[in-house]
């Protein structure tokens, strides 16, 4: 058994020996080849997107938008629900022929006025989507800046992990950045005129 016990030592010892000096050796090739050492950081996109001053200022601007659209819509709504009541009132004073004449006009109405409630719906998540897309321009923009100046040289972001040290993270670092650069942006406002679409 102290033979078994010197042999295992040994063997220990050697393999020891042996990683330190190939991990010297691999560490000065890498360097003879120009590769470069790996710095990592870690962001939390969503956090940045639920604390960002441009973020919310777009999400304003689109609930505002929403707003306009839903008085608008409203408004057709209730020119509906009149037209309808007419129409019901017109069905015993009507032929059948004239009925069946006015019915279809307001059916294609309402198609319509269905038709306008789903553009208005498009044309808003097509605004908000450009916005936020113009902020993911700048965001990428920042993080590369911020990965040069600090030599990092891997990104990763957060819902790709399942743990990590504190001190990669570099969310804040990046959140105020965008701040400062971009605290608002101009939605484009889609043309809302019902006579258009």
């Amino acid at each position: 058994m102290p033979l078994f016990k010197k042999s295992l030592l040994t063997l220990c010892a050697f393999t020891v020996f042996f990683l330190t000096y190939s991990m010297q050796v691999s560490a000065q090739e890498k360097e003879k080849q120009g590769l470069i050492q790996v710095k990592i950081a870690i962001i939390n996109i969503d956090a940045i997107r639920a604390n960002a001053e441009v973020v919310k200022d777009i999400q304003r601007q689109i609930k505002t938008l929403r707003t306009e659209f839903q008085k608008d819509i409203q408004k057709e709504e209730e020119e509906l629900r009149n037209a309808n009541q007419e129409l019901a009132r017109q069905r015993g004073i009507l032929s059948p022929e004239a009925f069946a004449q006015e019915r279809k006009k307001f059916e294609q109405r309402l198609v319509e006025v269905q038709r306008l409630v789903q553009n208005r719906k498009q044309d808003l998540e097509k605004v908000r989507s450009d916005a936020l897309r113009q902020v993911e321009i700048k965001l990428n923009k920042i993080v590369i800046d911020i990965a040069n100046k600090q030599g990092i040289t891997l990104v990763l972001r957060t819902e790709q992990l399942i743990f990590w040290a504190k001190p990669l993270e570099i969310t804040g670092v990046v959140l105020k950045e965008l701040n400062a650069v971009m605290s608002s942006l101009k939605v484009a406002v889609p043309d809302m005129n019902p006579k258009k679409k």
